[in-house]
């Protein structure tokens, strides 16, 4: 029944009536106004007020709002807020980094003046950094919110290990002793009714490492023109990721929520290889992306123990399941690259197209500011945010206040909710993920997580997770509906309704001189 009221309500977001995927009604009261559009644009702005009701709103960036702990989502919600209420308006209203001569908020890189940065000149004909050009047109600048994200990203790596040491240290220690004796002891009830199936072997598991591991060995030496990327790096990053899937699998498996490597991988190779923009990106593929899958992996698996389905058959399922994604991938870009003009270039698209590729066009930016252009420059001594760098040490500082002081007052089992990995990493999807996903996702997230577990505990129980699936589903199908039978073949509906949101001037720089298209300039 969900699915199917999903799938009939999404015509209206998806296609008829696309202002519900942000309704900003603070910059209906003066749209002429910068610092109005800039507090009410729940896009580009602060999003005061910005509410989605659009369910690829609320879960397409932090997933489904009804599957995290609620203290879990207190900490995404304080973390969201200080962010982007406090440290964001401080940094961009006292002009910290230029601030005001860009948007509040942009995945885009600019130039000193305010003017998009063009990164095509500064790459040479062998995908490498051309220093002459690079010194000519100038030093790179993010956004002051774009360059705090990267901060709190360092922030939350540190934060990570300094909390599971402290607080899981022991628990991963005492659960290694039970893995290591577990022939001889009890087990717990879930693992008896599992031995009736027959275990997936150890060896199926180290066959489709060593050969994917062999394959991309040799796709990096044979293409090493065009991936960039040498024998150590495929090494290295998967070294990374075999190291980091345990402590950031437990901050997963207890909050739902799973900080990311991706900074780290693009810093680490940015500075050992630079310059070289796809070795960069290939690098953070081999060392996050395959972390991200094997945690998708084995959340599968732990799915499948409680609701005693098959090893094996789990384990095909997701081998099938891989080979079936990768074919999907590859023909759904292909028919997207042949069937949309201007497809992710947001210089030539409309302001309110649906094929901007944010995901994409972030993952871009991170190959010029970490790859071509490299940490050194940005982040390092030839930078200009090279203070950003406390925020390491800030990380790892921070856990040790809720340990301390749930060792002071151990009763107060409040301390214990405190997570920083959570709070400090709670807007690592910002960008491309804007301020009306967050309030939008924090308030179904608190209604379903407290107000409906409070009065109704039963129904949250037993519905609650079919509910999550069947929104999913609805709006997926309806997503691949729209785009085959409406959008491929150009048909649109013009209305205000689907005009934008309403505030054109969110993007707009409020440094004085600084001219912009479309923007009125501040003297």
């Amino acid at each position: 029944m969900v699915l199917i009221c999903s799938f009939a309500y999404y015509i209206l977001p998806g296609y008829f009536f696309q202002i519900l995927t942000s309704i900003s009604w603070v910059c209906w009261i003066n749209p002429k106004s910068v610092l109005v559009n800039q507090l009410g644009s729940g896009q580009n702005g602060l999003g005061i007020g910005s509410l989605g009701f659009d369910w690829s709103t609320i879960a397409s960036y932090l997933g489904s709002p009804l599957a995290s702990p609620w203290y879990a989502t207190a900490n995404v919600a304080v973390g969201f807020c200080l962010m982007m209420f406090v440290v964001s308006p401080l940094g961009y209203w006292f002009n910290i980094y230029k601030a005001k001569n860009f948007p509040f908020y942009s995945m885009e890189l600019f130039k000193a003046d305010g003017s998009r940065y063009n990164t095509t000149v500064v790459i040479n004909s062998n995908f490498q950094l051309d220093k002459v050009a690079y010194e000519r047109q100038g030093p790179l600048y993010l956004s002051t919110f774009f360059a705090m994200t990267y901060g709190l990203g360092f922030a939350t790596l540190t934060a990570t290990i300094v909390h599971v040491l402290l607080f899981n240290g022991r628990n991963i220690r005492d659960n290694m002793k039970v893995f290591k004796n577990s022939k001889t002891k009890k087990v717990d009830v879930h693992t008896r009714l599992m031995k009736v199936y027959k275990p997936v072997p150890m060896w199926w598991f180290l066959v489709i490492l060593v050969s994917n591991i062999a394959l991309i060995l040799f796709a990096c030496q044979y293409y090493a023109d065009t991936l960039q990327l040498p024998w150590w790096g495929v090494l290295l990053a998967c070294g990374i990721a075999i190291v980091f899937t345990l402590p950031i699998g437990i901050i997963t498996a207890t909050t739902n929520q799973t900080p990311g490597l991706n900074i780290i991988t693009e810093y680490m190779i940015g500075y050992m290889y630079p310059g070289r923009p796809v070795a960069n990106m290939c690098f953070k593929v081999y060392g996050y992306i395959s972390m991200i899958q094997a945690l998708t992996f084995i959340q599968d698996f732990k799915l499948g123990h409680y609701m005693k389905i098959p090893p094996r058959a789990m384990f095909m399922a997701q081998v099938l399941g891989t080979i079936i994604s990768v074919i999907v991938y590859q023909v759904t870009a292909w028919m997207l690259m042949g069937s949309i003009p201007n497809l992710c270039n947001t210089e030539l698209l409309p302001k309110d197209s649906n094929w901007k590729c944010p995901m994409d066009h972030v993952f871009y930016d991170a190959s010029v500011i970490w790859g071509l252009v490299g940490p050194r420059r940005i982040f390092g001594n030839l930078g200009v945010y090279s203070a950003i760098n406390w925020f390491f040490l800030v990380g790892a500082v921070l856990p040790f206040i809720p340990w301390l002081a749930h060792k002071w007052f151990p009763n107060q089992r409040w301390i214990k909710m405190i997570h920083f990995p959570v709070l400090l990493g709670a807007t690592a999807m910002m960008p491309p993920a804007s301020a009306v996903n967050y309030t939008s996702w924090i308030l179904v997230a608190f209604l379903s997580g407290y107000v409906v577990f409070k009065f109704y505990p039963n129904v949250w129980q037993r519905y609650n997770y079919i509910l999550s699936g069947g929104l999913d589903a609805g709006t997926a199908f309806m997503s691949i509906f729209l785009f085959l039978a409406l959008q491929t073949t150009g048909v649109s509906v013009t209305w205000w309704g689907n005009n934008g949101e309403g505030c054109p001037l969110a993007t707009c720089p409020t440094a004085k001189g600084v001219v912009v298209a479309d923007c009125p300039v501040f003297t």
